[in-house]
């Protein structure tokens, strides 16, 4: 009966073994693929061309680079200031090697990163970026002052460190002081405006006029519509020989023009803008002096007007063809009070 049993555990067994096995193909024997390209390599961070910033002298950085190969990486070795900085020759990945080296030592000035990757053919490939690097100091924002845009490649605030939304295409060239946010056709930078759209207001900023296109929105906090009883619109209108910039916000049970406020030959010199809007009275400063003003009834009155864009009048401040501005715009300082003429002077030199 013993023996009747185990013959019956053999059976079974043999027979699962069968099934589990039956339909799986033999397994066949695949040549090593040939390693026939060279490898790709990308240096993610830092850009080409691009400005590192840190309020520290001696910053850390992280070094991304990404290496590819078809078959199988042998090493990837970076080089800083052409001196070699570290080799790695031990991926997780055998094929793609995804890269990220803090670097303590990046001081001020212009430098290079260069990466070297090498497959187990020894077929190589290498790339390189230039870049700079700077100092910037922690900003310090003046009473009341409630966004700040240097513009320095980038649109971040320099009170709270967060970026503005831009539509379009940002290029920055050399500015007033370091460098200056260019527009753009169909392009604006945006924002909510509810840190900005304060009953007493003033923006100050320094200004290169761009005959082209004729006219243009500078700043607009406006409603949809065309209702000027409310809202903040700065534009430029002109041609090739004659420009003039003008204002006009509303208060509530009316509107106010300050149109034009300065007219001039384009000539692609830098001016200063400064408008200062307390409850009771607007101010319009050009380099510093007064070159317009006016008694105003009630404060400025933002109801329906919750965002705000610079080099454009879209969304709201499109009609009269008030679009995208191809001017040049540097340090930009809002407040949530009327500033005065000292500090308008201030303002013109300050960084």
């Amino acid at each position: 009966m013993k023996i009747v049993k185990i013959l019956t555990i053999v059976t079974f067994v043999i027979a699962m073994g069968f099934s589990c096995n039956k339909g799986i193909d033999p397994i066949t024997e695949v040549a090593p693929k040939q390693d026939a390209a060279d490898p790709t390599l990308s240096i993610k961070y830092p850009i080409d061309g691009k400005i590192v910033r840190s309020d520290q002298e001696v910053a850390t950085v992280v070094f991304k680079v990404e290496a590819v190969d078809d078959v199988e990486l042998k090493s990837v070795v970076l080089f800083y200031d052409d001196a070699e900085l570290v080799t790695f020759n031990s991926f997780k990945d055998y094929r793609r090697a995804m890269i990220e080296y803090p670097f303590t030592n990046l001081t001020d000035g212009n430098h290079t990163l260069k990466a070297v990757a090498t497959d187990l053919k020894g077929n190589t490939l290498e790339q390189s970026v230039s870049f700079k690097k700077v100092t910037v100091p922690v900003y310090n924002p003046m009473e009341g002052e409630t966004l700040y845009l240097p513009f320095e490649e980038s649109l971040l605030d320099g009170i709270t460190g967060e970026s503005l939304t831009l539509t379009g295409t940002a290029t920055y060239e050399e500015g007033k002081s370091g460098t200056a946010f260019r527009g753009a056709p169909d392009t604006y930078i945006s924002m909510e405006s509810a840190s900005v759209a304060t009953p007493e207001f003033s923006v100050a900023f320094w200004y290169q006029p761009n005959p082209e296109p004729a006219r243009a929105g500078v700043i607009a906090i406006s409603p949809v519509g065309d209702d000027r009883k409310v809202g903040f619109r700065l534009l430029r209108e002109g041609n090739a020989t004659e420009q003039k910039i003008g204002l006009n916000f509303g208060i509530g049970t009316t509107e106010v023009w300050m149109n034009p406020f300065v007219t001039f030959a384009p000539t692609g010199q830098w001016m200063h803008i400064a408008i200062t809007i307390s409850s009771t009275h607007a101010t319009i400063y050009v380099d510093g002096q007064v070159v317009a003003e006016t008694d105003i009834e009630t404060p400025l009155d933002w109801t329906g007007c919750p965002g705000m864009t610079i080099s454009s009048g879209a969304p709201n401040f499109t009609y009269w063809e008030h679009f995208s501005d191809q001017s040049l715009y540097d340090e930009m300082h809002f407040f949530s009070r009327a500033i005065n003429a000292a500090e308008v002077q201030g303002l013109m030199g300050s960084k």
